[in-house]
């Protein structure tokens, strides 16, 4: 019993061994698998796919061939990052590195009055020594010479050694260059005497020039000095054209060509590209008094640094130079100084006295030209006539001239403020008088002028007013009449209907734009009264239709209120479904007799009477009453008895 007892102990243990080891292998390979995977998965996703993966027990073998040695390392770092690093072997290989690429050699050499300088990267096979040497008697014993070649023991590549040696034919003719040099290509920058030396030596080195080199030339030719920095432009009978055209930049020379153009020059223009303007605006200046001796019709003028002298042709009007000159001379930039000469002929000779012209046109458009005492005056003429006539578009084309009298600013002066009384005209300053002529929509415009005049002047000097009252320029005699305006009003909601959301008093559709429209014929009509009526069809209550209507009438109101309408002498009254003006058994009907009304409220007597219309009627009544005082001369007298 004990042995057999003994016995299945003993199988008994054996299996359990069995089933242990079982169960471990399973386990380990379960682990094995899993961790394979895991690391597969982390070297794709980060870019390591050249890494594979082994499984051996616990451990994980990595094999591959990596790029490079930091590659490698990564590949383990990121497996290490997935298992414990100690279960991590390498077996993995580096790539053999790939062979040194030679660098590009090159060269710059830099010639000045100074001497040479060289800089670069040159083939250990190349005669540094010769190379050096050669520049060296090329700078001369009393410049100096400065090497800063490096070398390279690498094969010589095609093409340098025929691109130095041009290099070197180059300097030789260039005292003052940059010569850039690589294997096949050379790049010369430098600087000639003149033009005509640029064009030489440009044509002698592309002749030069080897097979296989690219050659790229920038050559530059410095701009002349010109001094004085003078242009002459002349229009007389035998054409327009140029004694003299400099300019200085390119862009300035085809500005002033162009003008050139535009006033007729005819054929090929050329002007000389300099150095010594007296300003980057040499071309406004230029194109300026170009198109000015045009406007005068002939002579010419000088532009001369920064002097410009315009001088007409005899027996041009006095009237137009003046305006000519004057435009010009404040147009042009504030460096130059214009003198502008007219000669006169012996008709001429005593023809009449200075002038200063200020125009006001129907438009608004102020202009002031003629004749200045000061650049002090010019500025406040102009200044006063923009506050005076509360406008930007102030044309000036005066002209600043010695010999007027002490008290011409005070007549300017004068004369633009007694201008600003007009609509439309102009006046005419000259030493002994002053004449205001024009337009006006003031009634006793003439006599607010003549005071003026009196008081600036004083009562002993000259002055000629000659104005017009036009009513249609009168802002009282031109506002329309009450019954001129309800008509407008009445034209406006003829086509167009002030519509209203169902069963409310909201203004819907095109509603507003019509209150727009009313609002702007109203801004222009003083002291109305009128009467907003609101109706509705006659479906619903009556009751209801009576509160929707004046709701609706209130609406109206309230709009033309925030539009800024004074409403203070309006009212709005709702009248529900009475007065219909269509059948209500229709649609059409009803739809008709949804309406909104204006009308004149009418005073019951003239003391509710205000404003334009209390004045239109005391008017009239004292016509009346002249009318009646008058003696009928056809009448028998009276009987003093009765």
């Amino acid at each position: 019993m004990r042995l057999s007892a003994l016995f299945i102990r003993l199988v008994a243990f054996c299996l359990a061994v069995i089933v242990c080891s079982i169960a471990a292998r399973v386990v380990v390979t379960a682990v094995e698998t899993r961790s394979v995977e895991a690391v597969g998965v982390a070297l794709d996703e980060n870019g390591h796919a050249f890494a594979s993966v082994l499984g051996d027990g616990l451990q994980v073998i990595l094999e591959g061939e990596a790029p490079n040695e930091a590659m490698r390392f990564r590949a383990i770092s990121t497996a290490g990052g997935m298992v414990d690093a100690s279960r991590v072997i390498d077996n993995m290989t580096v790539q053999d590195s790939a062979s040194i690429v030679a660098p590009e050699f090159s060269l710059e050499i830099l010639r000045n009055d100074s001497g040479i300088s060289i800089i670069g990267l040159i083939p250990a096979s190349s005669d540094r020594d010769d190379l050096t040497e050669t520049l060296t008697d090329m700078a001369g014993e009393n410049s100096n010479f400065a090497d800063f070649l490096a070398t390279a023991d690498y094969e010589v590549p095609d093409g340098w050694d025929r691109a130095v040696a041009f290099s070197l034919r180059a300097l030789r003719q260039l005292p003052r260059s940059k010569i850039s040099v690589r294997a096949g290509v050379v790049t010369v920058e430098a600087i000639s005497d003149s033009p005509e030396q640029k064009a030489q030596l440009e044509t002698s080195l592309r002749r030069s020039s080897p097979d296989g080199v690219t050659i790229t030339l920038n050559i530059m030719a410095p701009r002349p000095v010109m001094s004085p920095f003078l242009t002459r432009f002349i229009i007389d009978e035998n054409g327009r054209r140029f004694d003299s055209c400099v300019a200085d930049t390119t862009a300035a020379e085809l500005r002033i060509i162009a003008a050139a153009q535009a006033v007729g020059v005819e054929g090929e223009i050329g002007c000389m590209v300099a150095l010594g303007a007296p300003t980057t605006r040499w071309a406004d200046a230029v194109t300026m008094s170009i198109a000015a001796l045009d406007d005068l019709g002939g002579g010419t003028v000088t532009i001369s640094d920064a002097d410009i002298i315009l001088v007409a042709n005899a027996g041009t009007v006095a009237g137009n130079f003046d305006r000519v000159a004057g435009e010009l001379e404040n147009a042009l930039p504030e460096i130059f100084a214009l003198e502008a000469i007219l000669p006169a002929t012996p008709e001429q000779d005593g023809a009449g006295p200075p002038q200063f012209i200020a125009t006001l046109s129907p438009e608004g458009l102020v202009q002031l030209r003629g004749r200045i005492s000061t650049e002090l005056l010019n500025s406040t003429a102009e200044n006063f006539a923009h506050a005076k006539f509360a406008s930007a578009d102030v044309s000036m084309a005066t002209r600043i001239v010695d010999g007027l009298p002490n008290s011409w600013p005070i007549r300017v002066l004068a004369g633009i403020e007694a201008l600003s009384q007009l609509s439309n005209g102009s006046v005419i300053v000259e030493p002994a008088n002053i004449v205001v002529r024009g337009n006006t929509g003031l009634p006793d415009a003439s006599g607010e002028i003549t005071r003026l005049l009196i008081e600036k002047l004083g009562e002993a000097e000259e002055f000629e007013v000659s104005v017009t009252y036009v009513e249609a320029l009168d802002p009282i005699a031109a506002l329309p009449t009450t019954e001129e305006c309800l008509d407008q009003i009445m034209n406006v909601t003829e086509s167009r209907k002030i519509t209203f959301e169902p069963s409310s008093a909201r203004i819907a559709g095109a509603g507003a734009a019509i209150l727009d429209d009313i609002t702007e014929i109203l801004q222009r009509c003083a002291d109305l009264r009128i009467e907003i009526a609101g109706y509705t069809d006659s479906q619903g209550s009556e009751d209801g239709n009576q509160r929707l209507s004046q709701q609706r009438a209130d609406a109206v109101l309230d709009g033309l209120r925030v539009r800024r309408v004074p409403v203070a002498s309006f009212r709005s009254v709702g009248y529900g479904e009475a007065d219909p003006i269509a059948d209500n058994e229709t649609a059409d009907g009803r739809e008709a007799n949804r309406r909104i009304e204006f009308s004149l409220i009418v005073p019951e007597s003239t003391e509710e009477l205000t404003g334009l219309d209390q004045i239109k009627v005391e008017a009239a009544a004292e016509d009346a009453a002249r009318e009646d005082a008058t003696p009928d001369e056809d009448a028998a007298p009276e009987d003093a008895t009765e």
